[in-house]
C-alpha cells in the first residue's frame, strides 16, 4: 500500500536526475530494504537504474532501519541523522543509497511548469524556498529562545560549566571524604 507510491516517487526523483540512474544500474538485480515502523518497503535495482517494488525479502542486500521519528531531521538535511540509521548488508549499495539521499534534489519547477508555465513555476518555487528559509530560521531562533530561557531565567537545563562545577566538587567531597576515613583509621588504631 505505502510502497508503489514511495517507489513511484523515487523512480521520478531518479529519472529527472540524469546523473543518477547509471550510478544506481551498476547494483541492478540487488535488494533493498527500508523499515520505518510500521512500514516495510522493499526493493529491487533494476538494469536500467529504476526501482520495481518487490515482495518482503527475507534477507535484502541492504536494509535500512529509521526510526520515524528521524524523518524530519533527514528531511532538513540534518546530518548527524544519516549516523541513527541502523544498516547492514551490501556496503557499497548502502553507500550509494546515502550519496543518492544527500544528493537527489527534486526538480520541483519542471514539474510544476507542465500546469502553470515557467515563470509561475519559478515563482511558486522562489515563494516556497523562501517559506521554508524563513521555517527553518523561526525554528532555530525558537529553539535557541528556549534554551537561553531555561538556562537563564527557569533553571531546568544546565550550563556545561555548571556540570563541570558540580562533578569537581562531587570529585573533591569524595577525595575529603577518603582522607578524612584514613584519619579516623590512624586515630582508632592509635588507642
Amino acid at each position: 500500500m505505502f510502497a508503489q507510491p514511495a517507489i513511484a516517487t523515487l523512480n521520478h526523483l531518479l529519472a529527472g536526475s540524469g546523473w543518477a540512474q547509471p550510478r544506481l544500474a551498476k547494483f541492478a538485480g540487488k535488494t533493498a530494504q527500508f523499515r520505518i515502523a510500521p512500514f516495510s518497503i522493499a526493493c529491487i535495482v533494476g538494469e536500467d537504474g529504476l526501482l520495481s517494488a518487490t515482495e518482503e525479502v527475507v534477507s535484502a542486500d541492504a536494509v535500512c532501519v529509521l526510526p520515524p521519528s528521524l524523518l524530519p531531521r533527514l528531511a532538513f538535511q540534518d546530518e548527524s541523522a544519516y549516523s541513527q540509521i541502523q544498516t547492514s548488508g551490501d556496503a557499497a549499495l548502502l553507500a550509494e543509497i546515502f550519496y543518492l539521499s544527500r544528493n537527489l534534489r527534486w526538480d520541483a519547477a519542471e514539474d510544476i511548469s507542465r500546469v502553470t508555465g515557467d515563470i509561475a513555476a519559478q515563482r511558486i518555487v522562489q515563494l516556497v524556498t523562501g517559506k521554508h528559509r524563513q521555517m527553518r530560521a523561526t525554528a532555530l531562533n525558537l529553539s535557541q529562545a528556549l534554551a537561553e530561557y531555561w538556562t537563564e531565567e527557569r533553571p531546568l537545563l544546565a550550563k556545561p560549566e555548571q556540570v563541570a562545577g558540580f562533578v569537581q566538587q562531587v570529585d573533591q567531597l569524595r577525595d575529603d571524604v577518603a582522607r578524612l576515613e584514613q584519619r579516623l583509621a590512624r586515630l582508632s588504631s592509635g588507642k
